[in-house]
């Protein structure tokens, strides 16, 4: 639902960035501090405009999150995104640097190889810490095979670029995307689980299977078949992220709690041992072998 206004909107004014020109001039010079080919990716000028009044469904690509977050210290993406309801030009100060709220930032539990637990590798107590330090980039650059399951899979279908994914079915890989059947009892007891609007999830769901299906249609001939989309509905517990058959990220779905806000487990394949790795890609396979084909 759109707002008047936004958190992100306000520290622009007082900053005198509001104009969009002024933001995307500030946007690259971050992004020369960041990672140099983000220079020249910044939004759209009615994206921007959506972010200062709200109007998202989720939020933007990892890398927008990453600049935003940069420009801002001490705010998160989500943070900033939100709504905002005193619009005056009093000072804000970033939650991380009041009195009250002296910890330092959270980091995610690294496992050396010879302490880890089974073949997990490192943990992140939230969806959104895990993306900040995993960007889908890096989840998905170079990727052979993509096996993801879960609701809506915005990492895949709004955090990351259309034109980069096409890029990567044309070069060779293969993508199998399950999403939970927006038309389903399943995400109508998810939404209640969440107290999201009444078709809400459902929307979300069916404007991401349209834009994967919107590449699927750009593929070559020779790239035809490299892109799997189905549903399924059940219960939903995990949202799992299998690449190369090697790496997998799993998040569970917590009653009463977004899928931002859920811990996350990194597990890396070892032929050495058994581990969680071979659990969660039978999950995956289960899943997939019940569920149907998009029509």
């Amino acid at each position: 639902m759109a707002t008047d206004t936004t958190l992100l909107r306000v520290l622009l004014r007082q900053r005198h960035m509001q104009g969009y020109r002024t933001f995307c001039k500030e946007y690259d010079r971050i992004a020369k501090q960041i990672d140099t080919d983000l220079i020249g990716r910044y939004p759209s000028k009615a994206q921007f405009y959506r972010w200062l009044s709200g109007d998202l469904l989720g939020l933007p690509y990892a890398d927008h999150c990453r600049i935003l977050e940069k420009m801002f210290p001490g705010w998160t993406a989500e943070q900033l995104l939100s709504p905002h309801e005193d619009d005056t030009d009093s000072p804000i100060t970033p939650p991380q640097r009041t009195a009250a709220s002296t910890q330092p930032v959270p980091r995610p539990v690294q496992m050396p190889q010879q302490t880890r637990l089974a073949d997990v590798t490192a943990v992140y107590v939230s969806r959104t810490e895990f993306l900040h330090n995993m960007p889908p980039r890096a989840l998905f650059e170079g990727a052979k095979t993509i096996d993801i399951v879960g609701l809506s899979l915005n990492v895949l279908c709004q955090q990351y670029s259309d034109k980069t994914l096409l890029d990567s079915i044309e070069t060779g890989t293969v993508i199998k995307a399950l999403f939970l059947d927006p038309e389903g009892q399943h995400t109508t007891a998810r939404e209640q689980e969440e107290g999201l609007p009444e078709g809400h999830l459902s929307m979300l769901t069916r404007l991401n299977i349209g834009a994967l299906r919107r590449i699927g249609a750009k593929v070559s001939p020779n790239a035809r078949g490299q892109l799997h989309i189905r549903v399924y509905d059940e219960p939903i517990r995990y949202n799992i992220l299998i690449t190369d058959q090697t790496r997998c990220v799993v998040q569970p779905y917590l009653p009463d709690a977004r899928g931002v806000e859920s811990p996350t487990l990194v597990i890396e394949k070892d032929e050495t041992a058994p581990g969680l790795f071979a659990t969660f890609s039978q999950v995956f396979d289960s899943i997939w072998d019940r569920a149907k084909e998009t029509v």
